[in-house]
């Protein structure tokens, strides 16, 4: 493991663990600000939610299984059913609630209230059954992530017409599971990578035997390329990396640190929504951002440098 988290000696800077973990969270805002718009770009078109869905955890189940079977030490029981949660939490049926929300939305409104309410349900939730009272800048913080965020979804529009109600409810019910995988990863025992391994074969097993069983599959009435697009951004980039850089964020941060961060992805998403997607921001979108904006800076702020649990078998 990097030294930066495993170290407890004096001579490693305070500073070196939490810049590792920007960097870390810096990637999965790069990657995740993709998302909204690529997957939006195909489940308004040939695509449906469940192809996303599938491409997603079924390539990704694939890809990451050495990390769950070439071991010499198999995972205990205890923790594929953590895995198993995990899934429940921030896997299929989280995808298939912000497909939903996006299909309903606009990706500059998806990416807003998913990844956005994300440190504030967060820490509430660490408030709540951790006891960890927020300080009083970072509560400063959420307030304005959520005042921009309401400002978002009042005066936001899309193309045709104003936000979904079933949009917006499926999309923070989305944020609420995520913030939920959050807190019990950042206890958790399991690796950044055993996690993500995890989360992507329960999501495969319980999902894609329904979706060839039900005959949901519209591949064939998209073009190769957007497959190929899809099949790389949704099961390499989003079931690989991403989770894998968000862990480690979660596991060097904390989790309210991490999602505060997280909560920019909505200021990439509405820049990268003009050129792909051709969703012009109203003014009130762009001030609402810049809330968000502040509020991040403000909640992002970790109080120390966090130690998680030292995965089984390690020296």
């Amino acid at each position: 493991m990097p030294s930066s988290i495993t170290s407890t000696g004096g001579d490693t800077p305070r500073s070196s663990p939490v810049v590792a973990g920007m960097l870390w969270a810096c990637l999965t805002i790069a990657i995740f600000s993709g998302w909204f718009v690529v997957t939006r770009f195909s489940v308004t078109r040939e695509l449906s939610l469940w192809d996303v869905t599938a491409l997603r955890y079924g390539i990704g189940a694939i890809i990451l299984a050495p990390a769950l079977f070439r071991t010499n030490k198999p995972l205990p029981a205890a923790q594929w059913r953590e895995g198993f949660l995990y899934a429940v939490l921030w896997g299929a049926p989280f995808v298939l609630l912000v497909a939903l929300g996006l299909k309903l939305t606009s990706a500059a409104q998806a990416a807003s209230a998913v990844p956005t309410l994300m440190p504030v349900c967060a820490g509430m939730m660490a408030w709540l059954f951790l006891k960890e009272r927020p300080s009083r800048i970072r509560g400063l913080g959420y307030l304005a992530i959520v005042a921009g965020l309401t400002c978002m979804l009042l005066f936001g529009t899309t193309a045709s017409s104003a936000p979904s109600a079933k949009g917006v409810i499926a999309l923070l019910s989305a944020s609420a599971m995520w913030s939920g995988y959050t807190l019990l990863f950042r206890r958790s025992r399991l690796t950044a990578i055993q996690s993500a391994a995890l989360i992507c074969f329960w999501s495969a097993v319980i999902f894609v035997p329904l979706y060839v069983l039900f005959g949901l599959s519209r591949l064939a009435l998209a073009s190769w390329q957007e497959i190929a697009l899809q099949a790389f951004y949704q099961g390499i980039l989003m079931s690989g990396v991403a989770i894998f850089s968000f862990n480690r964020s979660v596991t060097i941060l904390g989790p309210s640190a991490a999602t505060s961060l997280v909560a920019l992805v909505p200021v990439a998403a509405l820049l990268l929504g003009i050129p792909v997607l051709g969703e012009i921001p109203s003014v009130a979108e762009c001030a609402a951002m810049g809330a968000v904006v502040i509020g991040v800076f403000l909640a992002a702020r970790p109080a120390k440098p966090f130690r998680a649990p030292r995965p089984h078998g390690t020296p």
